[in-house]
């Protein structure tokens, strides 16, 4: 849930710092820290939700799942900061303009 729809907590935090003067790299990953505590949050209040699905069949493949993730996550991390020591946020910021007027035109056409 967004504080603003529409507006990631990610993007949020990335353009503050920015905003304060912070440079590119620094600011993702100020953003990439905070995010932490949050995910970690809903994954435990998931798990204490669903917890009479939890059995010896189901905390194998969840197991496998968070590892998986895990991993994928940290390379993709990796990946974006070295992409960011090079080049900015532009073509995200265009990508996200683009997706925006994307969805409002489609969703006209759906109503």
């Amino acid at each position: 849930m967004a504080l603003i729809p529409g507006v990631s907590r990610s993007a949020a935090t990335i353009v503050t710092a920015r905003f304060l003067g912070k440079d590119t790299k620094s600011s993702a990953e100020f953003s990439f820290f905070l995010a932490v505590p949050v995910l970690l949050a809903a994954g435990i209040y998931k798990l204490i939700k669903h917890r009479s699905i939890l059995n010896e069949v189901t905390i194998p493949i969840l197991a496998f799942g968070f590892l998986i993730s895990f991993l994928l996550c940290t390379l993709v991390i990796r990946l974006f900061l070295r992409y960011l020591q090079k080049h900015s946020f532009g073509v995200f910021g265009i990508y996200r303009i683009l997706l925006g007027v994307g969805v409002l035109v489609f969703t006209k056409f759906i109503r």
